[in-house]
Order: C-alpha cells, then structure tokens, then sequence
C-alpha cells in the first residue's frame, strides 16, 4: 500500500475536537521543559503559542488514518503556526485537516506532504492555522505538484542578536506525549530502531516548543499574547536529555530569524525559524 496524492488533496477534512482545560496548558508547558509560573500555574495562567500546534489534534494521522504511508518512516519536515487571537487556556475547539501540496523527491527519496490545520471556537471564531510538512520517507515516485517545493527563510550571516539556552529532560517525550502525540517513534526503542534510530527520539513539536520558549522570553518578555507567527524547519532530531541553544536575530520592527542546535553535538536541530510579533 502507498500513498495516492491526487485523492489525499481531495479529501473531505479531517474533523478534530478539543476540550482544552487549564490543566492541558499546563501538562503542555511542562511537557516543553518550562517551570514558569506563567505556563504552569493556574493563576493569570497563560498558553505557550507553540501549543498551537496540539490544539484540536487529529492524532499521528500518518498511523491512525487510512493514508497509505509507511508511517515507521515519517519524518516532520516543517512547521508553521498563525495566531489569529489569545491562544484560549479553556473552551471548545474545532481543528479540520487538509492535505496538500505533494511533492515528489523519487521512487528511492520520498515525498514531502503539507498539511493544513485551521483551528476555530465551537462558535466559528478563528483561533489558529496550523502548517506542517512531513518526509514519508517510504512512499516516493507516487506522483504530486510539478511546482518547486518552497524556499527555506535565510538565516542572517551575522552573529545573533540574543542567545538563549534551555535543557531538556531524560522523560522529556515521555511528558510531551501525554499533549496528544503518541508516535511510537518517540517511547518505543523497537519502533525507533526500525526508523533508523539508536534510541527514541524527542518530539520535533517538542524541540520547537522549547526554540518557542527561548523566542518568547528573549522577544516578548514572556508575553504569549504578543506572538503573531512562528515557522521553523527540522534539521535534526534531538534526544531526551541534550540542551537546545537557540540563536535569535532581530531583522525589523516584529520580524526575527532563529535557529537551534544542540550544545553537547554542535548540531543544528531546528534552522531557517521566522517568527513575527507586537
């Protein structure tokens, strides 16, 4: 079995509901590495913007639906999250799911699928937009979109503005999970080992929150209302347990590059990050 691009982007969206409660904002903020009262604390209690992308969650859709990919070898590409309003810290939301572009990097290369993911109130209000790009590393030369695939943001050729690093925890995905991802990939060492890893993996989402935490504190005081946009690009996975130093460059008024790596490999794990803020 394999992918069909033409009939995943004609897909009827994927229906996801959420009751979100204080107690997911918090489980969220800790699950990303954070202790700050601001996150985790019911009182004047604040949603990481990152937490976007958990919202009205569909589920690992690669597994749980019938699409056809080879789910042990997917890989998050990208993400990209709009806030259109407060990130809500109670209240119903309502997520649908699209498919689309594909592009096709070969039969022995895999394709790159975009996701979209709009998420709205239970009275229609549009809270956030969600875009992710995946790497379904087994389901290649099955046709897509003719067009380039897009460009990457640039990263300034110059040293960084603000430099911000955080640790992670050894039960790091273990927390971050329990937020709605269960991808074996990241518990399970049969499944990663079958992936083409040591060990289990951190949460790509979960490296961006933590990249998330550093933009926040170092751009908007820690002021989650003031996030408009963030995208970034995966690089590298990052194992539970390693530090994530993220290097920030202020470009103009509320416009900002970033990029991540982690200290103990000198490795770049989050690259080409954009973010857009009040």
């Amino acid at each position: 079995m394999t992918i069909d691009p033409a009939a995943l982007v004609a897909r009827p969206p994927i229906v996801s509901r959420q009751s979100v409660t204080q107690r997911d904002v918090m489980l969220y903020a800790l699950g990303v590495g954070s202790d700050d009262l601001s996150f985790v604390y019911e009182e004047n209690l604040q949603m990481l913007p990152t937490m976007a992308t958990t919202l009205a969650y569909p589920g690992f859709v690669w597994k749980d639906f019938d699409l056809g990919a080879d789910w042990k070898k997917v890989l998050h590409g990208e993400t990209s999250i709009e806030l259109h309003r407060t990130l809500p810290v109670e209240g119903e939301l309502v997520g649908e799911t699209t498919f689309g572009p594909f592009f096709d990097k070969g039969a022995d290369k895999g394709t790159v699928a975009y996701q979209k993911r709009e998420i709205r109130t239970a009275d229609g209000e549009l809270v956030a937009t969600v875009r992710n790009s995946s790497f379904l590393r087994g389901d290649g030369g099955q046709g897509g979109s003719s067009e380039p695939q897009p460009k990457p943001r640039p990263i300034p050729d110059r040293a960084p503005d603000e430099v911000v690093t955080l640790t992670t925890s050894e039960n790091q995905a273990l927390i971050y999970r329990l937020s709605g991802d269960y991808n074996p990939l990241h518990i399970d060492p049969a499944v990663a080992q079958a992936g083409g890893f040591d060990r289990p993996i951190l949460h790509g989402l979960a490296t961006f929150g933590v990249a998330g935490r550093a933009v926040l504190a170092a751009l908007c005081d820690n002021d989650a209302a003031r996030v408009k946009r963030l995208d970034v690009r995966f690089a590298s996975p990052v194992f539970p347990g390693e530090t994530i130093r993220t290097e920030i460059w202020r470009e103009s008024e509320g416009r900002a590059a970033y990029r991540s790596s982690v200290v103990e490999r000198d490795l770049v794990v989050l690259n080409n990050g954009y973010v857009e803020y009040i």
